[in-house]
């Protein structure tokens, strides 16, 4: 028996694949993990076994960087947020808050414009000049050295409406996913069975997290952000953080409000800090006993 490190790609039916270095092994987990309540993961980083009969083991899953429970994946790296320009117009309410939940959970948000030969790519990229976030203008001829750059060595996984172009993107990277290209995904097995379990495939030097039956990354009601530490969610803020004339400052509209000055002044964009504002009242309704 020899023991090898690696990441869990697949799960299903009890049986776990493992990527080590390019060569997946089938394993089965050990029974004290069900005994401890800890179910392996995609994406897990995790120590396994390897004998001649092929009965392999996982022995020790490493600690986690994030996790999320829709999809169920862990130590995701990035988030492509791919938003339009057209067709879906952009939806910048819905992107705040997916970039607020990868700041979160520790997830590096990047912005990847979609359709900019349909509309100007200007009316996104103006709102997220001043973030600190990545944006991309993605090429409609194929040129994606920035974005397969940001994705080498790393996991990824993409989100955005449908009909942004998540898949002919990921195609584009990728032309042996066929993503879409048929009623059925071959590669992905799409319509053959009912999982929703996430599953890793290897592109531009990384992994990319396919989502069966997720039309986008989701987070569930208790994986909302605590109204209190929102602000820190949205990195251009921070600066700002701590100067407020009261430290109970909600930054919606208190006096002496130094976020709210920023805003008034250009600093901050006025879009960001409005959807701001919405995700802090829906998150101030909510009770405890509904997120636990």
């Amino acid at each position: 028996m020899s023991e090898l490190q690696g990441t869990i790609i697949k799960g299903i039916g009890g049986f776990y694949y493992v990527d080590v270095a390019g060569t997946v092994y089938e394993c089965k987990a050990r029974g004290v993990f069900r005994k401890m309540r800890i179910t392996p993961l995609v994406g897990d980083f995790v120590t396994i076994t390897v004998s001649e009969n092929s009965n392999n083991t996982i022995e020790e899953i490493h600690s986690r960087k994030n996790f999320l429970n829709r999809p169920p994946v862990s130590n995701i790296d990035n988030l492509i947020i791919v938003i339009s320009t057209a067709e879906p117009k952009p939806n910048f309410l819905v992107a705040d808050r997916l970039i607020a939940n990868a700041e979160y959970k520790k997830i590096e948000p990047v912005i990847a414009i979609s359709k900019g030969d349909i509309s100007p790519a200007s009316a996104v990229k103006d709102v997220y000049a001043k973030s600190g976030i990545k944006v991309i203008s993605l090429d409609e001829n194929g040129s994606d050295g920035e974005l397969t750059a940001v994705m080498k060595g790393k996991t990824t996984a993409f989100t955005g409406n449908s009909g942004v172009g998540k898949s002919t993107l990921l195609n584009r990277l990728e032309p042996s996913l066929k993503l879409s290209t048929a009623p059925i995904s071959q590669k992905l097995g799409r319509g053959r069975h009912t999982t929703r379990q996430a599953e890793l495939f290897k592109v531009c030097g990384g992994f990319v997290v396919d989502t069966p039956g997720f039309s986008s990354l989701d987070f569930d009601k208790d994986e909302l952000i605590p109204k209190d530490e929102l602000a820190f969610c949205f990195r251009e803020f921070r600066e700002y953080l701590g100067y407020c004339k009261f430290s109970t400052c909600s930054h919606i509209g208190d006096k002496g409000c130094k976020i709210c000055e920023a805003v008034a002044k250009g600093e901050i964009n006025k879009t960001r800090h409005e959807n701001y504002v919405s995700l802090y009242k829906a998150a101030a309704e909510i009770n405890c006993w509904e997120t636990k």
